[in-house]
């Protein structure tokens, strides 16, 4: 018996050790599978994402040229502004829902105008912002009667990742470098076809000297949400010394999404007259640059 004990871990231990090295041998094989394939999945991700970016804006597209056929033609008003009446001026492209009405007969939100044709908020979002709005959903649902109910104002604006830029003025520079947005389907002259593009700016209150984009940035951080903001992607820099490479889109009237880089973008500021004839002041208080592409500037 002494014996066969003694046979027996003598067979035994080469076995565990051969188990021991076939484990290693499987979990290298598998390190440097994952290590092949990690990247490739990274790849198929980000494809997927520019996919669903460019539907929801063919969406969008499609959902404002719905509306002008129920509407004679027409888009809707822009949502992109500040105050009522006479004294009122132009506001931050990326407003979901405005601060208040210009007249009793506008809206203050774009789902006030686009929910029959758009009820998912999803679309109005760019799918590869860090974060989706906590609200969005509800507060497109709410339209003009949103309430967050995160603060205690009783009308709450929302500013998302896209710049709707239908009947939407922009400074460009000067009296014959204005952006002007479609107002309608069959607009033409001077009037450009851009309809909605990913949000790609520099120098936003949120951002003073920072590059931010719902895009991705190479080398960026994520910019948190804040009760009336969407989180977006921020990369430190300037224009004068380069800016982040990164791919856009941006959506027509005749529904085609087209992509565009930095390199192919002209800067446009908000305007504080209706004319769009004097620009915002750069600073803390200021909506920055927003980056449109340069062949939309008619």
């Amino acid at each position: 018996m002494r014996g066969f004990q003694t046979r027996r871990g003598a067979v035994g231990s080469p076995q565990r050790a051969f188990t021991l090295i076939e484990l290693l041998v499987v979990i290298s094989i598998i390190s440097v599978l994952m290590g092949i394939l990690l990247p490739a999945l990274t790849s198929v991700r980000r494809q997927a994402t520019a996919l669903t970016g460019m539907r929801n804006q063919r969406e969008v597209a499609t959902a404002v040229n719905l509306f002008a056929a129920d509407n004679g033609d027409l888009y809707p008003p822009s949502v992109a502004t500040l105050g009522m009446a006479s004294e009122w001026h132009w506001y931050d492209p990326t407003i979901l829902i405005g601060v208040e009405k210009r007249t009793p007969q506008m809206h203050r939100s774009i789902s006030a105008y686009l929910h029959p044709y758009i009820a998912d908020a999803h679309t109005v979002f760019c799918p590869a912002a860090p974060k989706q709005y906590t609200y969005l959903q509800e507060s497109w649902d709410a339209g003009d009667a949103w309430d967050n109910p995160d603060n205690e104002l009783p009308l709450d604006p929302v500013n998302g990742t896209y710049c709707f830029l239908w009947n939407y003025l922009g400074y460009l520079g000067g009296p014959r470098q204005l952006f002007k947005g479609p107002r309608g389907p069959v607009s033409g002259g001077p009037v450009s076809q851009l309809l909605v593009t990913d949000y790609y700016g520099y120098g936003h209150w949120r951002t003073p000297d920072s590059f931010a984009s719902c895009e991705r940035l190479p080398g960026g951080d994520i910019l948190a949400e804040q009760w009336l903001d969407a989180a977006w992607w921020k990369a430190d820099g300037n224009p004068g010394t380069g800016m982040p490479h990164v791919k856009l889109r941006a959506a027509y009237t005749d529904g085609h999404v087209q992509t565009y880089y930095p390199n192919e973008v002209s800067a446009m500021r908000v305007s504080m007259t209706p004319d769009g004839l004097s620009p915002t002041a750069d600073g803390g208080a200021s909506r920055g640059i927003f980056y449109i592409p340069r062949n939309a500037i008619r």
